[in-house]
């Protein structure tokens, strides 16, 4: 049986994106319409989505819609594209005044009006389109009221009368907590007394909470993940709404989209390479290490890192560790990403102090990310928590050995190599400490200077499938029971 499926994100790759939920966002739609189910996603369209890459239409009737959030008007349009390589069809929320801005995300004050505003849209196109879901999907906290908007401000509309809610939590670190003072914005009106009352109290409205709260269905993008955020250490003050909320949480390991991920066909590189050909893989790596600059031969090991720069990421445990190994092993090092100033600076600093030995390329470049993937023999993640984590999964049908810490979706991904059994994917560490990192790099240094565990260690790697044909059924199985 065909299902309707309205999901909702923030970002989606490749229009928009900052993170993994952009991925899953485009990666999961791809899926359901393959699979012949009407999915119609929804994301803003923001001033730095490229309109000649991506052509759009109008959608008729859906031009200069009139949209009132609170004491706040707004007029929003819709125009429509399709998801590359797919049927996926794509509807933007055209409103200049709040996405027409430098960056996606930003610290402005009107900020969770922003997502607000894009998740009331949504509801009111799909009155307008005349369509009824039966499945609302929301991705993360920006979109999070959706659940309780259709037991409140659309309470008895024929349009969402059967809908079931499904929330995924993507990063549960970021939760949109804005002031009560602003809870006009809402429009529940007398239903406010569903808002989480102590919250309240303290002067506070948190999205993600209410999605928790009132989706019939939650999942989190890893099986471990969905353990961990109902722990103390964890749940980031959220670890009692989800134990209340029991067996309604599912942890769903994130698919990867091997259509753009894979080496055998990957659009970035000029050559591809597959377990049998691993010649053109080292042919790659000799070419990234001219491209950078660097001046290590094509034998020295190379590490990778492509990442936001954040606490979350595990950069201070390579504070210590990684100079060390440096300076002591032969290894040399390449690193993509930006954020927090203090990782940034230590990483600039590193390259300095290893000139030749490290490159480090502040930003993010979509094709650099690629080659990184393609042209490194191993892939740091030393992660305080990783919720799915898709660089991993990446990194292992690429043949490049992922070393992680074992948390969330990296532990459900990667496992521990044996030598002995020679079963295993990656190099895995527990503690979260240098000492483990370091540890960690020291065995993958020690298993690369044996060439015959290394290729065992990297074919097992490449022969996992991470693809959404399997992991995309899972949701379909919770859109069917929530269904009945």
């Amino acid at each position: 049986m065909s299902l309707s499926v309205c999901l909702l994100s923030a970002e989606v790759a490749p229009l928009s994106k900052t993170g993994g939920l952009a991925d899953v966002a485009g990666a999961l739609a791809k899926y359901l319409a393959a699979d012949g189910h009407d999915v119609r996603l929804f994301t803003p369209l923001y001033a730095s989505i490229d309109r000649e890459r991506f052509p759009m239409r109008p959608l008729e009737g859906l031009q200069s819609v009139p949209l009132q959030i609170g004491p706040h008007h707004y007029v929003y349009s819709i125009v429509t594209t399709r998801l590359p390589g797919s049927d996926a069809p794509v509807y933007l929320i055209d409103c200049p005044v709040l996405f027409g801005r430098p960056v996606i995300y930003t610290t402005d004050p009107d900020e969770h009006l922003r997502f607000l505003a894009f998740t009331r849209a949504v509801l009111a196109t799909c009155q307008r389109m005349q369509w009824s879901p039966q499945i609302l999907h929301c991705n993360d906290w920006h979109t999070a009221f959706g659940p309780l908007f259709i037991r409140t401000v659309l309470e008895g509309d024929p349009h969402f009368a059967r809908t079931r809610s499904v929330l995924t939590i993507h990063n549960i670190g970021y939760q949109g907590i804005f002031s009560s003072a602003a809870i006009a914005d809402l429009e529940l009106g007398p239903k406010s007394y569903l808002l989480h009352q102590d919250d309240l109290r303290a002067g506070k409205i948190n999205p993600l909470r209410h999605g928790i709260l009132y989706a019939d269905a939650i999942t989190t993008v890893s099986p471990t993940h969905a353990r961990e955020i109902c722990t103390d250490q964890y749940g980031m003050g959220l670890q009692d709404s989800l134990r209340m909320r029991g067996d309604a949480l599912t942890g769903i390991l994130n698919g990867v989209d091997y259509e753009t991920w894979d080496p055998r066909n990957d659009r970035y590189l000029p050559a591809h390479y597959d377990p049998n050909t691993l010649a053109i893989k080292a042919g790659l790596k000799s070419a990234l290490i001219e491209r950078l600059g660097l001046t290590v031969s094509v034998t020295t090991p190379l590490a990778g890192m492509v990442s936001r720069l954040a606490a979350q990421k595990g950069i201070e445990l390579m504070f210590e560790s990684l100079p060390q190994v440096l300076e002591w092993r032969d290894l040399a090092f390449v690193a993509l990403g930006s954020g927090d100033s203090q990782y940034e600076r230590f990483l600039a600093e590193l390259e300095r102090s290893f000139p030749g030995r490290v490159a480090f390329r502040q930003g993010y470049d979509d094709e650099l990310s690629h080659w990184i993937e393609a042209a490194c023999d191993m892939f740091l993640m030393p992660s305080l928590y990783e919720p799915c984590g898709l660089n991993q999964m990446y990194s292992l049908r690429y043949g490049t050995v992922p070393v992680v810490r074992r948390t969330g979706g990296l532990a459900d991904s990667v496992e521990q190599y044996d030598p002995d059994s020679r079963e295993g994917t990656g190099i895995v560490f527990d503690e979260f400490n240098s000492e483990a990192l370091e540890s960690a790099l020291n065995t993958a240094l020690d298993l690369h200077a044996q060439p015959e565990h290394w290729l065992r260690l990297v074919r097992n790697g490449m022969a996992k499938d991470f693809s959404w044909e399997k992991q995309g059924g899972k949701y379909v199985e919770i859109y069917r029971r929530l269904l009945g």
